[in-house]
């Protein structure tokens, strides 16, 4: 399953590796791509072996520091 979300506040490679690293602990998370926009606001893809919940999502982005918007 894909899920795609729109991520607010990364500016950097390091940011883009904070949320990589997060998503990736969410159980049945088998990879995560960023597109890293210099407008601020930056499309998120997570590929999984099941659905996630928006809650599960949200949760590992804002333990990186950041925000889905």
């Amino acid at each position: 399953m894909n899920t795609t979300v729109n991520v607010s506040g990364m500016t950097c490679g390091h940011c883009v590796a904070s949320v990589k690293e997060e998503l990736a602990e969410v159980p049945g998370v088998t990879s995560v791509a960023v597109d890293l926009n210099a407008g601020g606001v930056s499309p998120v893809t997570i590929e999984s072996s099941r659905e996630l919940t928006s809650d599960e999502i949200s949760a590992a982005v804002e333990e990186a520091g950041y925000a889905v918007v």
